[in-house]
């Protein structure tokens, strides 16, 4: 059974936040979007081809996974408290959607690929979310998905199992054929986020 150590401290990501640049195409997908996006800067693209294992077992590249509006976090399932609060938030959104009549796909990629297995993450994404696809790969798959969609990840050397990972902690908003359309942050509420994601996907 996963453990979520809530006595652990939180990993620090501020230097993320001021150290790595989350940017969107400023006319991706045309002027009928203007309406949805959130005031972001322009700049270069996120996301990307990747190829990982699902929580089957199964490798998957991102046209297996991004069929349908995704929402996609990058986080580990020995988080103390962030990833499991972050990944309720978009289930809860999904959930928002699903009665709006709107079908999104949750997806979680662990950047700690060592301790989450395919079977862990099987366990974590049916606690979390029915429809929520887990992925983890090798150490070199993982670095290849982060930086496509310029996240941030840092092992915590302890020098025991009980290591924690500073990571970054946006939501990315992804569509088939499109791809990037925009990103959430940890202060977006689940409301939030749905109305958001139904204005894309209405847009489209």
């Amino acid at each position: 059974m996963i453990k979520i150590y809530a006595g652990v401290a939180v990993a620090v990501v501020a230097a993320v936040l001021g150290g790595s640049a989350y940017w969107v195409y400023s006319n991706q997908g045309g002027d009928k979007f203007d309406q949805c996006r959130g005031g972001q800067v322009a700049g270069g693209s996120i996301g990307g081809p990747f190829t990982l294992v699902n929580q089957k077992g199964e490798t998957v590249t991102d046209k297996d996974v991004i069929t349908k509006p995704t929402l996609v976090y990058f986080g580990y399932t020995f988080c103390p408290d962030v990833c499991p609060l972050d990944s309720a938030r978009n289930a809860e959104a999904v959930d928002i959607l699903e009665e709006m009549g709107l079908d999104v796909t949750p997806v979680f990629i662990s950047i700690d690929p060592a301790r989450d297995t395919p079977e862990v993450m099987a366990e974590f994404t049916s606690v979390m979310h029915p429809k929520m696809i887990g992925l983890t790969g090798s150490e070199d798959q993982v670095k290849a998905a982060s930086k496509a969609y310029k996240t941030y990840f840092k092992k915590q050397d302890s020098g025991d199992e009980y290591y924690l990972v500073d990571h970054s902690t946006f939501t990315y908003l992804m569509m088939p054929e499109v791809g990037f359309m925009d990103f959430f942050k940890r202060e977006a509420t689940p409301d939030e986020m749905a109305q958001t994601v139904a204005c894309f996907i209405n847009a489209s």
